[in-house]
């Protein structure tokens, strides 16, 4: 299916970000973030999907597959949700960057939440590496494969609160530590003091330096 999104920045961009929106969100929820980063990220887009599903716990949100502790759906309903989602998360992939002209070299996915889950599952296992990942409150999911299954390892920054009380800040450490032993070599993390699940300003502010370091950005 094709996701609706929202859209930010200039025509005929440079560069990319791609919000991957949490659970019961949409894309609305995260393309504000694109007001304080387009000041500092001259020439570059910024894109917002839909997640496929209608969310079970908020009708007005969406999620991306669902969360069995959460909405009381089968470990099986979870996993069959999340395959469809990553085929659709993949093929809005492609033709954002078809249709916007950018490489997948100049684009970064940025997630939150089950959006992480999600830039950290697909994007690895694209044929083409992106420019980075950039995670926020999430967790890695089925660690166990990804050695064998990811095909590029893109720089990765993972951001988390630690005092988060959706996904424990224990998931950043553990995320990293997978990461790290399937081959990675571009690892960055930050832990925001006192900050529950959310983005606050010193962690945004550690991404905005990250994404413009991969996508090699000069100093202002």
């Amino acid at each position: 299916m094709s996701l609706d999104f929202e859209r930010r920045g200039p025509e005929n961009p440079d560069r990319l970000v791609i919000f991957v929106h949490g659970y019961g969100a949409n894309g609305a929820d995260l393309i504000g973030l694109a007001d304080p980063l387009m000041e500092h990220m001259p020439g570059t887009a910024f894109l917002s999907p839909d997640a496929p599903e209608r969310s079970a716990m908020n009708p007005m949100g969406f999620q991306w597959f669902p969360i069995p502790w959460l909405d009381g759906s089968s470990e099986e309903a979870a996993t069959e949700g999340m395959e469809r989602a990553v085929a659709d998360l993949d093929a809005f992939l492609d033709e954002a960057l078809a249709r916007e002209g950018v490489a997948p070299r100049d684009t970064i996915l940025f997630g939150f939440s089950q959006g992480t889950m999600m830039s950290l599952h697909v994007g690895p296992r694209r044929a083409e590496p992106f420019g980075g990942i950039v995670g926020f409150s999430g967790r890695l999911l089925a660690p166990e494969r990804l050695a064998d299954e990811a095909v590029t390892k893109p720089p990765v920054l993972l951001v988390h609160g630690d005092a988060d009380e959706v996904v424990p800040v224990q998931h950043l450490p553990e995320a990293m530590e997978a990461l790290e032993a399937a081959g990675w070599d571009k690892l960055y993390a930050h832990v925001m003091k006192g900050t529950g699940h959310g983005i606050a300003p010193d962690g945004l502010s550690v991404a905005l330096a990250f994404m413009r370091d991969v996508l090699g950005i000069d100093a202002d």
